[in-house]
């Protein structure tokens, strides 16, 4: 749903334009068990008392709800990093926002392919 993947992010970034490094997103680029892909997402920008990530949101852009996850941090968390397993409907790319307390916005994607299981997933 195309349409809803660029809402999401719209309204995810409030119109900041995101920058290209401090996020690190990792997922495999062949996915065995297009149910179950397992993402992980990390901010690597110092965390602060005065800085640190509020929300992140995984998003798989060709499946029909977009919005594949969504994680809130506190300052207190002292880190901002998970670990999740998404369904993927097909081939696609996956794509991870972060957004900082000071308004910086973090984003990061990879492809990712998807293999058919026996069952016909």
């Amino acid at each position: 749903n195309p349409v809803a993947f660029r809402k999401t992010i719209a309204d995810f970034s409030q119109g900041r334009k995101p920058q290209a490094d401090g996020l690190l997103l990792d997922v495999p680029t062949l996915a065995d068990n297009p149910a179950a892909v397992p993402v992980k997402v990390k901010v690597t920008l110092p965390i602060s008392a005065q800085d640190w990530c509020e929300e992140i949101i995984v998003l798989a852009e060709l499946n029909p709800l977009p919005l594949a996850c969504r994680m809130q941090f506190t300052a207190a968390t002292g880190t901002a990093e998970a670990a999740v397993r998404v369904r993927l409907s097909q081939s696609q790319t996956v794509h991870a926002l972060a957004r900082m307390k000071s308004g910086t916005l973090l984003a990061a994607s990879q492809a990712v392919t998807v293999a058919a299981s026996g069952c016909g997933m």
